[in-house]
């Protein structure tokens, strides 16, 4: 099964507004087969007060870090929109196109 994750900005957005583009995106891959693997790290490990603690000083880049990883594991992308204006998402799509990895946009 062709795995995929998603790349979705989050800044300026609430809670309800990223978790409703996210269930839309995965309802979106499923249908077309994918599995997806997880780029939402809300696990304790990824709270602020762990992450300062650890000596995290760039806690955006260790997202950025972990989604990465998590790429390795994936055959595409799914860009939410507006991903183009976050620096996070065009970062993972410029490493997507690098690696040679299916890109799928939002419509």
């Amino acid at each position: 099964m062709k795995k995929a994750m998603l790349s979705q900005p989050m800044a300026g957005k609430t809670d309800g507004e990223i978790v409703a583009t996210r269930e839309n995106a995965i309802t979106v891959l499923e249908s077309k087969g994918y599995e997806i693997v997880n780029t939402l790290f809300t696990d304790e490990w990824y709270n602020k007060d762990k992450m300062t603690e650890r000596g995290v000083v760039q806690i955006p880049l260790c997202f950025l870090a972990k989604s990465l990883e998590n790429m390795s594991l994936c055959h595409s992308v799914y860009f939410c929109k507006g991903w183009e204006n976050a620096r996070g998402c065009k970062i993972e799509h410029e490493a997507a196109k690098a690696y040679g990895l299916e890109i799928i946009y939002e419509e």
